[in-house]
């Protein structure tokens, strides 16, 4: 272990508060949510490579890169001072991603079984590989992402409650609880776009 257990203890509660911020504010539409988000994922790089979630930690990694990376995406659509517009993907599009990520979600779930000592590598590599399927599709703000992270949380929770990561599950059922209420909220907004603009 690189840091004490009390070091850890503090680092995943400060991890959990930035986290809370970051998801209210993403409810609301606000840009400023990724200021919280680039915080939040770089205490749990650490945190997660401290209990051997390697594929989670390295998942902290894209996820700083796409903060930055959605913050300046969503300046781009005037998110500055309004809320940004979102919307829902096709049909051939939801399908498309799904296939996706389950096909490397398995393919890297295998490999992080055979080559690494990771300690859940059926569980832990497929939310790493939707959870990013899931940034991205945030990104790009369309709704879906709020769907995959419902199932994403119910998943982690578990996971975190077998690796005695007991702030860490609060705070993802507290971001199941907002990703429910978050895509009631985008469903709602995208209704007030016209019709023609509502898929993509």
């Amino acid at each position: 272990m690189i840091v004490s257990s009390e070091t850890l203890f503090w680092l995943e509660w400060a991890a959990a508060g930035f986290g809370v911020m970051n998801i209210a504010l993403l409810i609301f539409r606000s840009h400023w949510n990724y200021l919280f988000g680039l915080v939040m994922v770089a205490l749990y790089f650490f945190v997660f490579w401290e209990q051997a979630l390697f594929a989670e930690a390295v998942l902290q990694v894209f996820f700083f890169a796409a903060q930055g990376w959605g913050w300046w995406l969503w300046l781009r659509v005037g998110g500055g001072d309004n809320k940004v517009e979102v919307r829902w993907l096709d049909w051939r599009s939801r399908w498309v991603w799904l296939v996706a990520m389950a096909a490397i979600s398995v393919n890297l779930s295998w490999l992080m079984e055979k080559y690494t000592t990771a300690s859940a590598p059926w569980i832990d590599t497929p939310i790493a590989v939707f959870s990013v399927g899931a940034q991205i599709l945030l990104a790009f703000r369309r709704i879906e992402n709020w769907v995959l992270w419902v199932v994403i949380d119910v998943v982690s929770i578990w996971l975190y409650i077998m690796r005695d990561l007991e702030p860490t599950a609060g705070l993802y059922g507290g971001f199941l609880v907002m990703s429910l209420f978050g895509l009631k909220e985008w469903t709602e907004a995208a209704r007030k776009t016209p019709e023609a603009e509502r898929f993509a």
